[in-house]
């Protein structure tokens, strides 16, 4: 993390007196008790306690909060609902850390526009369960739809199963309101589903906190089909699943979700959700078809056939909806099921080529022994986006070490075959020394110019996504200098 501001620390005092002119007292939460349970989000591996944390109700509120601290050099770090799993919403001990924790409203349901504007806090979830009685729904829904916002999802760009027909985040929003660190309130977007100009909607989408707070989304929302099934499909290879998969996109057949799990996953989410899973398969698939009913029910039937002939031993379709949920129910449930395999474990988010699948899940094997660390594996198999689950036992340090170590090479690995660091869980952290692996000093830079001219102080998020950053001389500007394998200088249990 960036270094340490003691200045800041020695005048705690005075920034919760100033803060407190335009925030409620019960809103600044400064005493140790209050600030440990946002030392941490989902990588909890780290933590940090901040200086002070903020739980502002109004844009205006947030607004005066980041010009204040723009204007004393202070520090602020966004929180949403703290389920990210690369420390994105990891504290300094010298920041401010803005909580939009209050910010839980929905503002308007627009059907006519088929849309929802809801506050920044409002979860994924809460959307659907918003529009569902009028047969609507949002799309994306990361495994975490139950407490994640929907602004920590613009923040990553999050997924989910159904992302492969209907996409992530950036391609199911159409407006944000933001506001800039030196406090400027601003809109991008709106109902309308273009906007000329450049497309600064996709440069926030994604873009981890770093270049703004988001205090409101404007969400599509989209006409539930008229029939949805899946089907249920064991391999007795991981390699027989991923040519199935290849074979099914190149069919032009666009599942609204597919997903793969290995044995040892499938043993762990069986035992937690008794979704009824082929315990004897080495892989395990989830396909999901929807539209008209005769278009499922004839694509279903090529999707047999093309498990058949990839050498599938199971075939389950779902006949009813009740039997459908319980097939994603042990896949929801995958990553809490592995709390029965180890004490620990580090969630990845590497995205490679479809075709590479295979290949990649052979090394991570081979990396799994190297490490003598167990692993379990869950794929989007659609998008090629990997979530392999390290296990390991945060309170012994050794064992910590080698699950980074272990996670940064599937990470190179994905590099290295042509695909990319993360797929949804954004760079935080927990992949910041590993830029460098995919981008040269031109492109980092590039993405830091950009910082600079929405951040110019870099204050907002500071210590995230960029390895090591240090202003120089020339004209002003940050640059990277080098990176490193170890994060010496973040915070451990």
């Amino acid at each position: 993390m960036p270094k340490i501001d003691n200045k800041v620390i020695q005048n705690r005092d005075q920034i919760i007196k100033d803060l407190g002119k335009f925030i409620s007292k019960e809103n600044i939460l400064s005493h140790q008790d209050e600030i440990k349970p946002y030392e941490t989000d989902g990588l909890t591996a780290y933590k940090q306690k901040p200086l002070i944390v903020i739980l502002p109700e109004t844009t205006k509120e947030v607004s005066k909060v980041l010009s204040y601290c723009n204007k004393n050099n202070i520090k602020v770090v966004p929180r949403g609902a703290g389920t990210g799993l690369s420390g994105g919403a990891l504290p300094s001990a010298d920041c401010v850390l803005l909580s939009l924790g209050k910010f839980n409203k929905i503002l308007e349901i627009d059907f006519k526009n088929r849309c929802v504007v809801a506050q920044t806090g409002v979860t994924n979830l809460a959307i659907t369960q918003a529009v569902q009685d009028n047969n609507f729904y949002y799309a994306p829904d990361p495994s975490s739809q139950i407490a994640c916002s929907i602004g920590g999802n613009v923040a990553e760009n999050s997924g989910g199963v159904h992302s492969l027909k209907y996409g992530t985040t950036t391609n199911n929003i159409l407006g944000l309101k933001i506001v800039l660190m030196d406090g400027t309130i601003t809109t991008i977007g709106g109902k309308v589903f273009d906007s000329p100009g450049y497309d600064l909607l996709g440069l926030i989408t994604g873009s981890e906190g770093l270049l703004c707070i988001i205090t409101e989304v404007t969400a599509k929302i989209l006409q539930k089909p008229d029939t949805i099934k899946a089907a249920l499909l064991g391999f007795p290879t991981i390699e027989d699943s991923g040519n199935c998969v290849g074979e099914i996109i190149a069919e032009g057949i666009i599942p609204a979700g597919m997903e793969i799990m290995d044995k040892a996953l499938t043993h762990a989410t069986e035992k937690f959700s008794k979704a009824g899973y082929p315990l004897d398969a080495e892989a395990m698939m989830i396909v999901e078809l929807d539209g008209t009913d005769l278009e499922v029910t004839e694509l279903l039937k090529k999707v047999a056939e093309i498990g058949k002939k990839n050498n599938c031993t199971t075939v389950k379709i779902s006949n009813s909806e009740e039997e459908r949920l319980k097939f994603w129910s042990g896949r929801k449930a995958a990553f809490p099921a592995c709390a029965a395999l180890a004490p620990d474990y580090f969630c990845m988010d590497g995205t490679i080529p479809r075709g590479k699948l295979a290949e990649v899940l052979r090394e991570i094997t081979r990396l799994s022994k190297e490490y003598n660390l167990p692993v379990a594996n869950a794929f989007h198999a659609g998008d090629g986006n990997l979530h392999p689950l390290i296990m390991f036992d945060a309170n012994d340090q050794q064992s910590l070490e080698k699950a980074e170590k272990f996670g940064a090479d599937i990470l190179k690995y994905c590099v290295k075959v042509g695909g990319v660091l993360t797929g949804e869980h954004g760079v935080g952290i927990e992949k910041r020394e590993l830029m460098c692996e995919m981008f040269n000093q031109n492109d980092i830079q590039q993405q830091l110019d950009i910082k600079i001219a929405l951040d110019p102080s870099s204050l907002l998020n500071p210590g995230k996504v960029y390895p090591i950053l240090r202003k120089c001389a020339e004209q002003g500007r940050i640059h990277v200098h080098g990176a490193k394998e170890k994060f010496s200088d973040i915070p451990r249990f």
